[in-house]
């Protein structure tokens, strides 16, 4: 097993949705390999590439989004302009 080795080569059984919410279905999957690591896939590309983290490296992982490590992602950029305009422009409406 290998870092970005096809997903589908892992098997079908045993990927999990820790986590999802309402996106249609698009989300990471899970699975806990037999030697501790974790495999890590795409649900809409089930045969895609699976990244595979060690025990210590998703243990860290999951204490640091606890903490708050990665929060800075839920914030969008300032300078990201949508249909509604920039973020400045949307607060002065």
């Amino acid at each position: 097993m290998y870092n970005g080795m096809p997903a589908k080569h892992l098997g079908t059984e045993g990927w999990a949705k820790p986590w999802s919410g309402p996106n249609g279905g698009a989300c990471v999957e899970v699975m806990r390999l037999h030697d501790g690591r974790v495999a890590l896939r795409q649900s809409t590309d089930p045969d895609g590439p699976a990244l595979i983290y060690t025990h210590h490296e998703i243990e860290k992982f999951i204490q640091g989004a606890k903490a708050g490590a990665a929060d800075f992602l839920l914030t969008r950029p300032e300078n990201l302009t949508t249909s509604a305009g920039t973020a400045p422009e949307r607060r002065a409406a």
